[in-house]
């Protein structure tokens, strides 16, 4: 388990916080990665937490049993024999839009993450990786399965976000947005009084039970979210960033 990309093995101690850990969920999850020893480990990780777990090396076997099979979480690597991550997570999101999906990633690589995320992903863990973080992502995943925020419709600076088309209009014009994207939206809306951190979008929008380790998965929505947005209308950003402190909603446009 030593080497580039893989998990210290002290980190994959199972019985790591046993009591903490330990699940009575069946909910049943895919394991994608092309190194024996990291597959292994990981299922065995989940296996001892109480999930129901399958594994494959090879990327065609992946998209063929995610699309045959119904599971409630997949965790993708990127680098794949016959078919890589992302061009998979693309091909089971356009099917299956509500499935659940994490990327596996180098660490540092912030192209393989933003690549991620475009291609229809959850959420990302950087290797190497923690059995705490792991558990973390895994466990926000499958708890935020099924419960949409924002499913309604909203208007801002003349920008209407629908929720249940996941779009954006304004004018003539019309983007697609991400189910996170819109969930975003809709929660800084509700909260468009006050600052939002990123530690409290972690646990509203991504069903964080523990906020306090590093990611930067709200950073990176925040920046695709305002792109998309800046492709409708020249008014300005409708999210502001406070500086140490978080986000905020311009509503006043």
């Amino acid at each position: 388990m030593h080497g580039y990309g893989r998990p210290h093995p002290e980190r994959f101690n199972l019985n790591w916080n046993a009591k903490k850990l330990m699940k009575k969920s069946k909910a049943t999850i895919l394991v994608v990665e092309d190194d024996p020893a990291i597959k292994n480990g990981l299922m065995d990780v989940l296996v001892f937490n109480g999930y129901e777990v399958s594994g494959t090396e090879d990327g065609g076997d992946a998209l063929q049993k995610a699309l045959i099979h119904n599971y409630d979480l997949i965790i993708l690597d990127v680098m794949l024999p016959t078919m890589d991550g992302f061009s998979i997570c693309k091909k089971v999101r356009r099917q299956k839009p509500a499935q659940g999906i994490i990327m596996l990633t180098a660490k540092g690589s912030e192209d393989d993450i933003v690549a991620g995320f475009k291609a229809g992903a959850d959420d990302y863990i950087a290797k190497p990786f923690s059995l705490r973080e792991l558990m973390v992502r895994v466990e926000a995943v499958l708890r935020r399965m099924g419960k949409n925020l924002g499913d309604e419709q909203i208007s801002l600076g003349g920008i209407a976000f629908d929720g249940k088309t996941l779009t954006a209009s304004h004018k003539d014009r019309t983007i697609e947005l991400t189910r996170r994207e819109m969930d975003i939206v809709v929660y800084l809306y509700r909260h468009s009084d006050r600052i939002i951190s990123k530690k409290e979008l972690l646990i509203e929008v991504w069903n964080y039970a523990d906020a306090n380790i590093e990611t930067r998965t709200v950073d990176i929505h925040i920046l695709k979210l305002r792109k998309k947005i800046s492709k409708l209308t020249e008014s300005g950003p409708l999210i502001i960033t406070v500086r140490g402190q978080g986000y905020r909603l311009e509503t006043a446009k």
